[in-house]
């Protein structure tokens, strides 16, 4: 049987149950959730790198936010607070929509 330790989606027990398999797991205290949290925030931002088409990229942005959801909410805030933020930090500092590529700053 593969050794997965690794945080999934609520319903992907269901979804292993209903094909017949055997599996356990168990549900993390809120340290450990977060350290798992973390850890599958690197494999979906990793997934995302390897992309190779659009669409891909898209599925990974998609997971990307709902560990950002989990997150802002473990956090005591919440996605619509997190934007607000971004959006105060891009009138403040821009986006990255200029592609702008910083070399070096004189001392």
């Amino acid at each position: 049987m593969p050794t997965y330790n690794k945080l999934v989606r609520d319903k992907i027990p269901q979804i292993i149950e209903n094909t017949g398999k055997k599996f356990s797991t168990e549900i993390l205290n809120d340290q450990d959730y977060i350290k798992y949290l973390k850890e599958k925030s690197y494999e979906e931002l990793d997934e995302y790198c390897a992309a190779e088409s659009s669409e891909e990229a898209v599925e990974e942005l998609a997971d990307l936010l709902e560990i950002i959801q989990a997150l802002s909410k473990h956090h005591g805030s919440s996605i619509e607070e997190v934007e607000s933020v971004r959006k105060e930090k891009a009138e403040k500092r821009g986006g990255f929509e200029e592609k702008i590529f910083l070399i070096e700053v004189e001392d």
